[in-house]
């Protein structure tokens, strides 16, 4: 068993030990759904955070960062913006009429707001739509997961869904809250680490310079290739109004916790959205001509650092991806038991067969989402295949450098 191997099983087993420990008070449906209501500022920021940074954020915005330049930092500085204006305009308000009402998802504000017809047709939306979005992180999940033990494709999408099911399941918001919370130190510490370290390996901040592309708006700020501020007008209102992140907001203490969480939330994406920005552009140094912008964090990791700084970052990278997952799954649960199930199949359904019904929920979602990994791999997410394919191909050249 190599060293990397070594540390990324303990490290799960920290993180499921924890999610299980904490999912022994949820005997509740409100605990599920909403955490009681009892989120501090702290956790709510954790797990809003947490969410938000995916492989969208890390190797989706290193690889604008490679193509475009610094104006790809507007990617994840669009995802701030928006966490902006959750915090001081919709976050306080929903949470308001959520905890007086008590609503506990989307679909219970929509329907208060706008009907129930809304209500089902958002529901139908999201189990139509969510499930390829959780088996794309499943993906990703699985070709970590083989590059660091070496296992199949179809076993690594498996485990990785029973990995998130393992913490999820018996705990719902409030274990997903605690384990955000490390998953979060262990990604920023990763990326603190690996954003000086690879641009002392690149030679120094003037060796990288001078291997980006000439392009007179490839140091633009505001505008460069197809990135810049114009990107606001896409992805601002994602996440203003996004069911998984709404009803964690549910979840808070206070609004005083909401403004508090969100805004530290908003604070950290504006800082960090410049972190995958200079790693897409650092990866120049070592190709400047790749044919896939989006292998440009994973060639960092995998040329520009040592070994178990490499790998260091793999489990920063598999962080965000578990952490981005359990936020779909929430979705997943909540939505069939409290809006489907309850709403339209069982009105009189007790307390505890709806906490029993939103686990089911979270299992039959995670068994949909694996099932569409393993069916449509090579078609619909294969540029899921590209992102992680540098890391598939070195995995010899890593493990040898491990031992």
């Amino acid at each position: 068993m190599t060293l990397n191997l070594a540390v990324f099983i303990v490290y799960c087993v920290l993180f499921i030990g924890l999610g299980l420990w904490v999912s022994r008070k949820v005997d509740s449906s409100a605990a599920f759904f909403v955490a009681n209501r009892r989120l501090g500022p702290i956790l709510l920021f954790s797990t809003v955070l947490a969410a938000n940074i995916g492989a969208g954020s890390t190797i989706g915005a290193a690889g604008l960062g490679y193509r475009d330049g610094l104006a790809a930092w507007w990617w994840v500085g669009s995802a701030a913006i928006g966490t902006f204006f959750l915090a001081f305009w919709v976050g306080p308000k929903i949470w308001r009429i959520a905890s007086d009402a008590g609503l506990y998802t989307l679909g219970d504000y929509l329907q208060v707001r706008y009907g129930s017809g809304v209500r089902a047709s958002i529901t139908s939306i999201i189990w139509i739509s969510t499930p390829a979005l959780l088996a794309a992180q499943l993906i990703a999940m699985a070709k970590i997961l083989g590059f660091l033990i070496g296992t199949s494709y179809e076993i690594s999408v498996f485990m990785g869904a029973i990995i998130i099911l393992l913490y999820f399941v018996g705990g719902g918001l409030l274990s997903t809250a605690w384990v955000n919370m490390l998953h979060l130190i262990v990604l920023m510490t990763g990326f603190i680490i690996i954003v000086p370290w690879s641009i002392v390996s690149a030679g120094g901040w003037e060796a990288v310079t001078m291997s980006l592309p000439e392009r007179a708006d490839y140091l633009n700020f505001w505008e460069g290739g197809q990135s810049g501020w114009m990107l606001l007008a896409v992805l601002v209102p994602n996440f203003i109004v996004s069911p998984g992140i709404i009803q964690k907001v549910y979840g808070a203490l206070d609004e005083r916790a909401v403004r508090i969480g969100l805004t530290a939330t908003a604070i950290s994406l504006l800082i960090f959205a410049i972190v995958p920005t200079l790693l897409g552009m650092i990866a120049h140094t070592y190709n400047p001509a790749l044919l896939d912008n989006e292998d440009a964090l994973l060639l960092v990791l995998d040329s520009g650092l040592p070994a178990i700084i490499g790998a260091l970052g793999l489990a920063a990278i598999f962080s965000a991806e578990i952490s981005s997952a359990d936020a779909i799954l929430y979705m997943l649960a909540t939505s069939l038991s409290k809006d489907l199930y309850q709403r339209h199949l069982n009105p009189r359904a007790s307390d505890s067969e709806l906490l029993s019904i939103a686990r089911w929920a979270a299992f039959s979602g995670a068994i949909l989402s694996v099932l569409l990994a393993l069916v449509l791999p090579s078609n619909d997410f294969l540029f899921l295949d590209r992102r992680l394919r540098l890391h598939t191909r070195s995995r010899r050249t890593l493990v040898t450098a491990s031992e």
